[in-house]
């Protein structure tokens, strides 16, 4: 048996949805060729990330063995798959492929970095071969919520890989390829006789129990609704889902609407899809200019936000205007996209501003929304149709991929759940975990890339949930000068003896320093020490609360 070993690890995306990055090697232990797949970005919440811009994989471990990196490729272009490429590229520094809707986004994304965007190579589909060390890999065309998504054919000298990607069984999508099943049938025969050795595949839907639906069947639909609105129509969608915002604008137009589009993001992927030859015959769009002089019954706005996200048009529409728009009662508002779990509250923010308005609300329909992944039906009939020695779920939740293997055992099939940081040996029949590497997250925070074990969001945190006391002494030699002062931030200004709480902290530090004994007042650091205990102290007892406190002396010599 070959020393030569056939590995997958997950850096993210196995055991979450968001931040995917995936690699794959093969050669002699700890000397493998390697080859990455995907390298996105998740978002923060105020809970648990208050303050940072942007989530991205942890890529120490590749970065330590970038030597070995043969190349990076990259399957579609949500944020979720290329956000993080022109953040994380310089430490990595290997070719990046992509087909050429993909690539406009991931030059975008080394140009804001301040990366070569050149390194970024636009790639043909299956059955043209990039060849990377050991690995050849193609480009295989397939449905997803957005243009030019493909998964990888990744041959080995251990077998071939299919990596799905994210994707859906469509036959009709409207924008992009369909599904081809024939095409699909030929991949899964590899030339050599063998089985196809793993498939790697997207469990986003696997409780979804019916079979995907297209997304024509969602056209006529929003036709219809819109030709019936009285009032000003207001649509959100994914605007990476070029696809159902241009079938949002013919059916505004159908409906003999104006259609003006809002948002940053929407208009630059109309403006990546018209540029890459995506859209051909995209409706014609008004400017918001012109947008405020049409009567509310004639105009329909195409917005971001559909998540709930408070920059996004849709949020400052809820808020009260936005670029000299408004709604007003009797107006429609439409979420044509279904809330990502996490996201609930800001979208139910949002409702709640609108109905207060007046405005009638559709949400949550799947007359006007149908997902962009595979549901339950849809994986069994890939699992058969590649019928591969072994299936490893990722692109999910842990319950999602545990989920997954759950029914590829069903249909006899060997399957393993494999998380963030877990090395598998894919290259005998039944997969299995050989080794572990660190993974974690990087926080971008501000313009600044950041651990998640800095202890900056972890400070922050704190913060936010006690507070922040400020104590200011001056001493000169062993001697205090003047009384100290004291500053609050996110605190009650009065405690339970009904005083304002800086009173209160400022007599008991004052009669602190004023016992002090030499020893410590000419310890900077024990100063500090004391001051701060009896800082929470005493405001503990005032409103039950342990603050963070910060304590300056300012010394004279």
């Amino acid at each position: 048996m070959s020393a030569d070993r056939l590995i997958y690890l997950p850096l993210g995306g196995a055991g979450e949805i968001g931040m995917n990055a995936y690699v794959y090697g093969y050669g002699k232990r700890g000397k493998e060729r390697l080859i990455l797949v995907d390298l996105g970005v998740t978002f923060p919440d105020m809970d648990t990330t208050p303050g940072v811009n942007l989530i991205m994989p942890d890529v120490t471990w590749l970065a330590d063995n970038a030597d070995r990196l043969e190349a990076i490729f990259i399957t579609h272009a949500h944020e979720d798959h290329v956000g993080a490429v022109g953040r994380l590229y310089s430490r990595l520094k290997a070719p990046i492929h992509a087909r050429p809707f993909t690539r406009y986004h991931a030059q975008r994304k080394m140009e804001e970095a301040g990366q070569v965007p050149e390194v970024v190579i636009a790639a043909d589909s299956y059955p043209q071969v990039i060849e990377a060390g050991p690995f050849k890999v193609s480009f295989l065309p397939l449905s997803h919520s957005i243009p030019e998504s493909a998964g990888l054919v990744i041959d080995t000298p251990a077998g071939r890989i299919v990596h799905t990607g994210d994707f859906k069984l469509d036959e009709t999508p409207v924008l992009g390829d369909a599904f081809d099943e024939v095409l699909w049938r030929e991949i899964a025969k590899p030339g050599n006789g063998q089985p196809v050795k793993a498939l790697v595949c997207d469990s986003t839907n696997v409780f979804s129990t019916h079979p995907g639906r297209s997304e024509a069947e969602v056209g006529p639909e929003l036709v219809k609704l819109i030709g019936d609105a009285p009032h000003m129509v207001v649509a959100t969608t994914f605007a990476s889902n070029v696809a159902r915002v241009k079938q949002l604008a013919e059916a505004g137009k159908a409906a003999g609407r104006s259609v003006c589009l809002l948002g940053r993001a929407m208009r630059r992927m109309i403006q990546a899809g018209v540029e890459t030859g995506i859209l051909a015959d995209f409706p014609t769009t008004v400017s918001v200019e012109d947008a405020r002089d049409i009567p509310r019954e004639s105009l329909m706005l195409i917005v971001t936000g559909s998540q709930g996200e408070r920059r996004a048009a849709s949020a400052q529409l809820a808020r009260g205007k936005y670029m000299g728009l408004s709604m007003a009662e009797g107006d429609m508002f439409l979420f044509s996209s279904k809330t990502i779990p996490g996201n609930e509250r800001g979208v139910i923010r949002i409702m709640n501003a609108f109905s207060e308005m007046g405005v009638d609300m559709v949400a949550e329909s799947d007359l006007y929304h149908v997902s962009g992944h595979a549901n339950r039906p849809d994986l069994q009939r890939v699992h058969d149709m590649i019928n591969p020695q072994m299936v490893i779920p990722m692109h999910g939740e842990h319950r999602h991929l545990r989920e997954h293997a759950k029914l590829v055992e069903e249909g006899g099939r060997n399957a393993l759940v494999v998380v963030n940081g877990a090395v598998c040996d894919l290259t005998g029949d039944i997969p299995h975990i050989v080794e572990h590497v660190d993974t974690d997250r990087i926080y971008l925070d501000g313009d600044i890339l950041i651990g998640s074990l800095d202890g900056v969001v972890r400070d922050r945190i704190r913060l936010a949930l006690n507070g922040h006391v400020i104590v200011n002494v001056i001493v000169e030699g062993d001697e205090p000068l003047g009384d100290p002062w004291v500053e609050l931030m996110g605190l009650p200004e009065i405690g339970k003896s009904k005083a304002p709480l800086v009173d209160v902290l400022e007599e008991d530090l004052g009669q602190f320093l004023m016992r002090a004994g030499r020893k410590t007042l000419r310890d900077d650091d024990k100063l500090g020490e004391e001051l701060k205990r009896l800082a929470r102290k005493a405001t503990n007892d005032e409103i039950g609360r342990k603050p963070e406190v910060t304590v300056v002396v300012s010394r004279l010599e």
